[in-house]
């Protein structure tokens, strides 16, 4: 199963994605961490990676799609990859897929986790984080027990503002590449609203179909 999951911030992509890619024995390709592996193994990609980077600006695609590919085209990808984070644009979706099949790759399916903006930024706001132990907790949905609540911490990218930044650019650059997939036929869209076990479920029948 070679997939792309897409969907806002805060749509809970990172709980499924954990799920998936044990359920299809298949390895969780992140940008980030495809970024960090090139620039430590110091390649010539890696070199570039790291100027632009340290530059603090965008990183080119002729940068980005030769990483990805080589990423996506190593031994563990043999049975699938889930790629995440990228493509992040239409122009990234294409220049990728023209690389792909160069390559003869091809995807299975695309899975788009929707909920509404208006969802996104309460779960953001009410969203809690333990320090010591990395649990996450939702003070209406999943409140902490209360001897642990006094020392949660509240990101600061987790106020109303910085999430509505966050969805607005998604909106703007990412979700374009909803359509082209639609076009291609292999986009797959869950309803992301509900106990994650459930939204699990919805997942794995979409990719069935």
């Amino acid at each position: 199963m070679r997939m792309i999951l897409v969907g806002p911030p805060g749509a809970g992509k990172g709980t499924q994605a954990a799920r998936l890619v044990e359920t299809f024995n298949i390895p969780h390709i992140s940008s980030g961490d495809m970024f960090r592996a090139e620039v430590k193994q110091g390649t010539e990609l890696g070199k570039q990676l790291d100027h632009h980077m340290k530059l603090g600006g965008l990183v080119p695609d002729e940068v980005t799609i030769p990483i990805v590919l080589k990423r996506i085209t190593q031994a563990d990808t043999a049975a699938g990859f889930m790629l995440d984070g990228f493509p992040r644009t239409r122009p990234q979706a294409e220049a990728l897929d023209k690389e792909m099949a160069k390559a003869g790759v091809a995807l299975d399916a695309v899975v788009l986790i929707e909920v509404p903006d208006q969802l996104l930024e309460e779960r953001a706001i009410h969203r809690r984080s333990d320090p010591q132990t990395g649990a996450i907790y939702h003070l209406k949905y999943n409140p902490p027990p209360a001897e642990i609540a006094g020392r949660l911490v509240h990101r600061s990218d987790d106020t109303k503002e910085a999430v509505d930044k966050r969805v607005a650019k998604y909106h703007a650059e990412t979700a374009p590449i909803i359509p082209y997939y639609m076009e291609k036929g292999i986009l797959k869209r869950v309803d992301g609203v509900g106990d994650p076990d459930v939204i699990t479920e919805r997942i794995k029948a979409v990719l069935n179909d």
